[in-house]
């Protein structure tokens, strides 16, 4: 089947694509909350039935947590060419705070922007659009191609947004159903996963690289219970003051992370990937005025784009201690805690950096204090190599698909299985994302271009054309 005619057929089905997105996210698969549990479960299981009607044998698979949407696809009778295993999610970020949202995150609303139409609603780019592209692309094959054209196992979880703490487990235990011979006679050759970005709305991208990550809670204690601040004020140590003084110590005058051994392993920028990413001419302004920003902060030495792909950071993300409430309250806190993440670069290793943080800030402790340092979860940083026989197969699909070569680019962001599938599964992985910097990823008003949407689908009909015909 020519791929030409898989494309002209995604076009003509375009708004009914749109309709069937909009009703897998009106079902509020919130992963972080409880409450929200039979609402996964409710998600999960609408995948799996879309799945099943297109070809697919889907099921779900539990966990100790929510349920994996385990599907398969054997392809054409007779297929040579590669198999492929595609990753997603279906869970997404709570919405809070509901008031900043226009209109209600569970009641997917589209509406007019500068590009276009656009779905607002939670996880219409992260992940359940993204999942969607592929989704759309393999019910264009099997209606007007005569099935889909290649071998595919599907693994779609629910815990992506809480760290995907069950998956390296799910990996290990169906091993061999995912690149054993139970899969359907081949293992898999390599993964595919669409939630990373494009570099414009009108310029696709193949992410090569996702930093890793490492995210701890401290909790600084004092004394055994609050005190009257007149009575003990400059008697005792003080939490609050004490881990905000620590915290100031995490980076030097150049904004280097001062933990010792933290940059000991990084893997340096290349001279080729440093020029190739000047020249990308990235508008440093206008990404930082998206923010409500004027000017860029961080690392001496680099540049806004090099910080953001290629160096380890560290940041606070929550700090928390005293009393916070009206009025006033004059205590000294018995404890003070903060939530701080660390995102890693290849070759940095997430069981190295906690150990040395751990060292580190038992150091800066004042006398009279103790710390508790709790691990939230970590995930290693990736690095695909760019000369994978399906990164070639992929910049042409793309290029087939919006008439555009695809930027080569690395992710400021994490996906922590990805590095679970080099590690248990020995796949390297092609990211091929469809979001767009703009998108309010985990923000209110989270956003998904139209435009973003049909290109996702055509560039993945395009790619499983492209990978009928590889041999690896």
């Amino acid at each position: 089947m020519n791929t030409s005619a898989i494309l002209g057929h995604l076009d003509d089905k375009f708004d009914q694509s749109v309709q069937h997105l909009i009703e897998w996210l009106r079902i509020p698969s919130v992963s972080t909350d409880p409450t929200f549990k039979p609402e996964c479960q409710r998600a999960a299981q609408w995948l799996a039935d879309d799945l099943n009607s297109i070809g697919f044998k889907a099921e779900l698979r539990d966990t100790p947590g929510h349920p994996v949407v385990f599907a398969h696809h054997p392809g054409p009778v007779g297929y040579q060419g590669p198999h492929l295993l595609f990753y997603g999610h279906y869970d997404v970020q709570p919405p809070d705070p509901l008031e900043l949202w226009e209109s209600p995150p569970f009641e997917p609303t589209v509406v007019d922007g500068p590009h276009g139409k656009r779905v607002v609603a939670r996880g219409a780019v992260d992940d359940k659009g993204q999942v969607m592209t592929f989704v759309e692309a393999c019910r264009a094959w099997h209606t007007k191609g005569g099935g889909v054209p290649c071998r595919i196992t599907c693994v779609i979880e629910g815990e992506e947004e809480c760290g995907s703490v069950n998956m390296h487990g799910f990996l290990e235990d169906h091993r061999e159903d995912i690149v054993g011979t139970r899969a359907g006679g081949s293992p898999c050759d390599f993964a595919v996963v669409s939630d990373t970005g494009m570099w414009d709305i009108n310029t696709p991208a193949i992410t090569y690289s996702l930093r890793g990550l490492v995210y701890l809670e401290v909790f600084l204690h004092g004394p055994s219970r609050d005190l009257h601040s007149g009575l003990y004020g400059g008697c005792v140590p003080n939490p609050i003051n004490e881990l905000a003084r620590i915290i100031s110590l995490l980076h030097d005058v150049n904004r280097r992370v001062t933990v010792p051994g933290f940059y000991d392993d990084v893997l340096p920028l290349t001279k080729a990937e440093r020029d190739a990413w000047a020249a990308l001419e990235f508008d440093e302004k206008e990404f930082l005025g998206e923010a409500g920003l004027s000017q860029g902060y961080g690392e001496k030495g680099y540049t806004l784009l090099e910080r953001q792909w290629g160096r380890p950071t560290c940041d606070v993300n929550g700090i928390k201690g005293g009393y916070t409430g009206q009025g006033a309250k004059t205590v000294i806190a018995s404890s003070a805690s903060a939530k701080i993440s660390f995102r890693l670069v290849p070759n940095q290793d997430p069981k190295r950096i906690v150990e040395s943080f751990r060292k580190w800030i038992n150091g800066q402790l004042a006398p009279g204090c103790r710390v508790e340092v709790v691990d939230h979860g970590t995930g290693r940083p990736c690095l695909t190599p760019m000369d994978h026989p399906a990164m070639s197969a992929a910049r042409a699909a793309l290029d087939e698909a919006m008439g555009r070569e695809p930027v080569l680019m690395r992710s400021g962001g994490s996906i922590p299985i990805v590095e679970g599938f080099k590690s248990i599964l020995g796949l390297e992985t092609l990211l091929i994302g469809f979001g767009l910097n703009d998108d309010r990823v985990h923000s209110p008003n989270e956003k998904f271009e139209l435009a973003c949407f049909r290109n996702g689908q055509r560039s993945h009909a395009a790619l499983l054309g492209r990978m009928a015909e590889l041999r690896l």
